[in-house]
C-alpha cells in the first residue's frame, strides 16, 4: 500500500473473469487500527480527527507512546501491508478480514515468513515496492535485497538498523513484537475506538454489498469512491491516484475495506501475489455544529488566566476536588471555586460527585477542538 504515495497515472486492477461473488466487502479491525496510528503520526492529513488524536495520544502510557514512535515507519508516509495481512494468506485459503483484532493477528500468523518480513520492512526496503506488478524478493531470502535493506535502514538511524537486523535474524520475534504492540494498543485505546466506529463500518459494508448484488460492481465501486471507475468490457478497475501500478484479481478475488479513521485516503493494496484490496473512506456523518462566537470567546477568555491555565494542567491528568486544587495551588477554596465557575460556565470543566467529594475534570476533547473551532470561525 505504501506505493500509493509515489509515481504517476493510476492503479489498474484486472478482474476479467472474476465472479462477482469473489468480490467481498468487509471491515478490518487491524487495518482500522493501522489507520488510527497513521492519524496519530500524520495528523495534518486528518484535521477532522484533530480533537480525537489529541485526546487519545495525551492519555497514552509514555512507554507505549515511545514504542509507537519507534514503529512509525509502519504507518507514516507509507502504510505497511501487514495491516491487511488477510490478503497475503496462501492461495488455497479464503482471504478476507476477521471480525476481531485477535482474529486478524491470527491470520497474520499464517502469512509465510518471507512475505511477512518483506511487508514489515517494505518502507525500509524500497518505498516503490511492486509499483509495476513485479515481485520484489524478500530480504529474508535474497542477499542483494537484504544488503540494500540494511543500507537504506542505516540512512534512517541506528535504531532502525538494529530493528531490521533483528527482524531478519528472527522472524518469530518480529511476529511476537508486532502482535504485542497491536494488542497493547487495543487495551490502551483501540477497543473503545472500534466499539464506536465498527458498527458504522459494518453498516456501510452491508450497503456496498447490497449495491453490488442489486446494481452491479460499477455502482458499488462508485459508492466507495468517485475516484474508482469500472470498465465492464475490459474487466478493469481504474483507481485515480498519483501511482503507476497494475495487479490482477482473477485468481485471488477482491476485497473492499471501509475505513472511517483513514478518510480522506483511498488506498490500494497491489502487492504481487496478494489479493488486491481497496481501502476506501466512509464519509463521516455531519459533524456537530461548532460553538457560537460567544461560546468560543467564553472558552478562550477562561483559559487566558495563569491560575486557570495551571488548574487545567492538573485537571487534564486527573480529577480533583476543590480542596485538592486549593492545596496544589496554594490558594483558598473560595478563590479556586471562583476560577472553577469560570471554567464550568465556558463548558471546559465537568463535575461529578464521588462519595463525599465533588470532583472536577477537564473536557480534554473540547479543549483540543478550540484551535479547530477558532480557525473555522476565521474562515466562515
Amino acid at each position: 500500500m505504501g506505493a500509493g504515495h509515489h509515481g504517476a497515472v493510476s492503479v489498474i486492477i484486472d478482474i476479467a473473469g472474476l465472479p462477482h461473488d469473489r468480490v467481498r466487502v468487509k471491515p478490518s479491525p487491524l487495518a482500522e487500527l493501522g489507520m488510527a496510528l497513521h492519524a496519530f503520526t500524520e495528523s495534518r492529513h486528518h484535521p477532522r480527527l484533530a480533537a480525537w488524536v489529541t485526546a487519545t495520544t495525551a492519555r497514552l502510557d509514555p512507554h507505549l507512546a515511545d514504542r509507537l514512535e519507534e514503529a512509525r515507519f509502519l504507518w507514516g508516509a507509507t502504510f505497511s501491508d501487514v495491516f491487511t495481512a488477510f490478503a497475503g494468506l496462501p492461495a488455497e485459503e479464503e482471504a478476507q478480514p476477521a471480525g476481531t483484532l485477535a482474529g486478524e493477528l491470527d491470520l497474520l500468523d499464517r502469512v509465510p515468513d518471507e512475505d511477512f518480513v518483506a511487508a514489515l520492512l517494505e518502507s525500509v526496503c524500497d518505498p516503490s515496492y511492486g509499483a509495476y506488478g513485479t515481485r520484489i524478493p524478500s530480504p529474508l531470502t535474497d542477499a542483494v535485497v537484504r544488503r540494500r535493506t540494511l543500507t537504506l535502514a542505516a540512512a534512517q538511524g541506528r535504531p532502525l538498523v538494529d530493528f531490521t537486523q533483528r527482524v531478519l535474524a528472527d522472524p518469530g520475534w518480529a511476529r511476537e513484537w508486532f502482535r504485542g504492540l497491536m494488542t497493547e494498543c487495543e487495551g490502551a485505546f483501540f477497543a473503545d475506538t472500534w466499539q464506536r466506529v465498527g458498527p458504522g463500518l459494518a453498516a456501510d459494508a452491508r450497503h456496498t454489498a447490497e449495491l453490488l448484488r442489486r446494481r452491479g460492481l460499477g455502482a458499488a465501486l462508485a459508492h466507495a469512491s468517485p475516484a474508482i471507475t469500472y470498465d465492464e468490457e475490459t474487466g478493469r478497475i481504474t483507481v485515480d491516484k498519483l501511482t503507476a501500478a497494475r495487479t490482477a484479481a482473477a485468481r485471488r478475488g477482491l476485497t473492499l475495506v471501509p475505513t472511517r479513521l483513514g478518510s480522506p485516503h483511498l488506498m490500494v493494496l497491489h502487492r504481487h501475489g496478494w489479493q488486491p484490496v481497496l481501502h476506501y473512506p466512509v464519509a463521516s456523518q455531519d459533524p456537530p455544529p461548532g460553538p457560537t462566537v460567544e461560546e468560543l470567546t467564553l472558552r478562550m477568555e477562561a483559559l487566558a488566566h495563569p491560575v486557570r491555565m495551571r488548574m487545567c494542567r492538573l485537571l487534564s491528568r486527573s480529577a480533583y476536588s476543590t480542596i485538592g486544587l486549593a492545596e496544589a495551588h496554594g490558594l483558598s477554596a473560595p478563590e479556586i471555586s471562583r476560577h472553577l465557575a469560570v471554567l464550568k460556565r465556558a463548558g471546559l470543566v465537568t463535575s461529578s460527585r464521588r462519595g463525599r467529594y465533588v470532583l472536577h475534570e477537564l473536557d480534554l476533547e473540547l479543549v483540543a477542538r478550540l484551535g479547530t473551532d477558532f480557525v473555522g470561525h476565521l474562515l466562515r
